[in-house]
């Protein structure tokens, strides 16, 4: 598999022209993401509405289409984790979630040397589509965790706001992990996090993906979880199946058999993700790209929205602050904070692979 990779990096060229590439195709989708919506768009509704609604927990349609009902928020501080970027208000998600975070964050303090848990985004209170970042995270089955150490202090919502990324990749080389980062600690947790059965997939930097094939050494009946995509050099996002009982809840195609350290790895280190799409047939009609209407979602969306909500926010059960108390301190049109340098979650597409540029 090395060999196959380091014979597709060579096909790609000098590096530097590499690296040209990738900030240039990642910069279009960082401006296509942070383009406002239309007022009457599902991602300006959705991202308007500031509160759950009542009832239990359900999710609606698949994980990059659709909303959920009942969603709760998680606790800005646990014992071993912290929620991060707090104005975006988008700590919220299905129970089932909720506690597969705060299972990896005690398993991971007890058994694998990690300090805690900084939180990203998991979703928006009613969940559906969000004005930046990201275009799954719909239906409270997401999170992001940092990769990133979690501090030996509770950090202020300013500090949190403004906490910068860490990248996992070596600068100027491309898709290379860089040494003075990574540790073995991050690798305990992610086949932590891998190892639960209720985690669908985990979303990591393909030179992620690369390390922890060419270095884990323990139980690797898991790592075919661990599935290749840009924009997780700083973060991994969790996935968990539809809960339980979750009729209305999509589930994505299970993984394919084997540890994903084969040829479909390697494709992520060849020209393909980079090739330009071919071009239209010259009598080809254009298709003008519309925004996610609400009517695009599963019909029960505009319920959801429709629907009261909650008269107020369960406390947070460790100490800080609750939901309701952030959002009166951090309004959720807040600017995005300085060296806020994440990247876009684009959503796989069922073969993980990435959407078409």
């Amino acid at each position: 598999m090395a060999f196959r990779i380091a014979q597709a990096l060579s096909s790609i060229g000098k590096l530097a022209l590499a690296t040209a590439i990738g900030a240039s195709l990642i910069a279009g989708d960082v401006a296509a993401q942070q383009k406002q919506p239309s007022p009457g768009s599902a991602k300006a509704i959705f991202g308007g509405v500031q509160l759950p609604t009542q009832g239990a927990p359900q999710p609606f349609g698949f994980y990059a289409k659709g909303c959920m009902a009942g969603a709760e928020a998680l606790p800005t501080d646990g014992p071993n984790w912290q929620a991060m970027r707090l104005s975006r208000n988008r700590r919220w998600g299905n129970p089932a979630m909720l506690s597969t975070i705060e299972q990896l964050s005690r398993d991971a303090a007890k058994y694998d040397g990690w300090p805690g848990l900084l939180v990203g985004d998991i979703a928006q209170p009613r969940g559906g589509p969000m004005i930046t970042g990201h275009a799954s995270h719909q239906i409270g089955l997401d999170a992001d965790i940092w990769l990133t150490p979690m501090p030996n202090f509770r950090m202020t919502a300013e500090q949190r706001e403004a906490l910068p990324f860490t990248t996992m990749l070596q600068k100027n080389a491309f898709l290379t992990i860089n040494p003075n980062v990574w540790t073995p600690a991050h690798a305990r947790l992610l086949m932590r996090a891998a190892s639960y059965p209720q985690v669908e997939r985990i979303f990591v930097n393909p030179a992620i993906k690369k390390k922890m094939c060419d270095t884990w050494t323990g139980d690797r009946t898991n790592l075919g979880k661990l599935r290749p995509e840009y924009g997780h050099d700083s973060h991994f996002h969790i996935r968990i199946k539809c809960p339980p009982g979750a009729a209305n809840c999509k589930p994505q195609a299970p993984v394919v058999a084997g540890d994903g350290c084969d040829k479909s790895l390697a494709w992520w280190f060849s020209p393909a993700p980079w090739a330009k799409p071919k071009p239209p047939k010259p009598d080809a009609k254009p298709v003008k790209p519309r925004e996610v209407m609400v009517s695009d979602l599963p019909k029960a969306c505009q319920a959801v929205l429709d629907a009261p909500a909650v008269s107020s926010v369960r406390a947070a059960t460790y100490g800080g602050p609750s939901a309701a108390e952030v959002l009166r301190a951090q309004p959720i049109d807040a600017p995005p904070a300085a060296n806020d340098d994440e990247l876009p979650d684009l959503g796989p597409v069922p073969d993980d692979k990435p959407a078409a540029q």
